[in-house]
């Protein structure tokens, strides 16, 4: 029988990810996302690395800017700070409360066959996306088609099989990456590498230490979108948000996550 506990104060969700039951699985998470997202360390110190980035190599108000499943719209807000910003999300429950925000159009679509608004685009956001998709080749191909010559396309994904928990069956991931891996698909779908690099490194033993107790518990269904206590929530922050000044310069050697930024020929 499915365990159907819920996260309670004191319980360390935040690490080992809790159990849920099947049926309302994809409903919680995303209700979880939506209420954690502005101020839960991941989410908040990866916007704070996507902002650096795209301070270092994308003008600010340089034209026209898609977030292909965009969640619950948690990145909308920075990404209206460098242009005009649309939004794209297949799930019907996440697109509604991406639109709640009321921060930029977000139309249902579904990567890579069904992309919205029929415009070309200057760049095209994928953050930890393309691991959901089974088609990951053709779902390059079709955003270099939807981005103006020169366009760029700014991703990030999880990396190292090894890392492999509940979070990941949780969350419906095909796969996880390596960059030598996930550059060369880039590359094959006609695009021109700029910058490449592992992130949340200095995170990255403690991380592989909390996958490492969830498997040998044998969590299958845990999220680590759960917000930790307070003032653990806020050195985690602290830590990973370092690495925004590092990643926009740096080519990282490893990291839980792989951040790539590519240019269509």
């Amino acid at each position: 029988m499915a365990d159907r506990r819920r996260r309670v104060p004191g319980r360390p969700g935040w690490l080992l990810g809790r159990p849920l039951g099947e049926r309302d699985l994809r409903r919680d998470i995303y209700l979880e996302m939506y209420a954690n997202e502005e101020r839960h360390w991941w989410f908040a110190a990866r916007r704070k690395i996507i902002g650096g980035i795209l301070a270092a190599y994308y003008p600010r108000g340089a034209g026209l800017i898609l977030e292909a499943g965009c969640g619950t719209g948690g990145n909308l807000e920075l990404l209206s700070g460098f242009g005009t910003v649309h939004g794209m999300e297949l799930d019907e429950e996440a697109l509604g409360m991406a639109n709640s925000r009321k921060i930029c159009p977000v139309l249902r679509g579904r990567l890579p066959d069904n992309i919205p608004f029929g415009q070309l685009y200057d760049l095209i956001c994928l953050f930890d996306v393309l691991e959901h998709i089974e088609e990951e080749a053709a779902t390059l191909k079709a955003i270099g088609n939807q981005l103006q010559t020169g366009g760029r396309v700014l991703l990030t994904v999880p990396a190292y099989k090894f890392l492999w928990s509940g979070h990941d069956v949780s969350h419906r991931h095909k796969r996880r990456y390596v960059r030598g891996e996930l550059l060369r698909l880039v590359e094959d779908a006609g695009f021109g590498v700029i910058h490449a690099t592992y992130f949340n490194t200095l995170l990255f033993p403690a991380v592989g230490a909390a996958r490492a107790i969830n498997n040998l518990l044998g969590r299958a269904g845990g999220s680590d979108a759960a917000m930790p206590p307070l003032p653990l929530n806020r050195l985690l922050m602290k830590v990973f948000s370092l690495e925004r000044h590092l990643v926009p310069r740096f080519k990282l050697p490893f990291g839980v996550s792989i951040l790539v930024l590519a240019e269509k020929r």
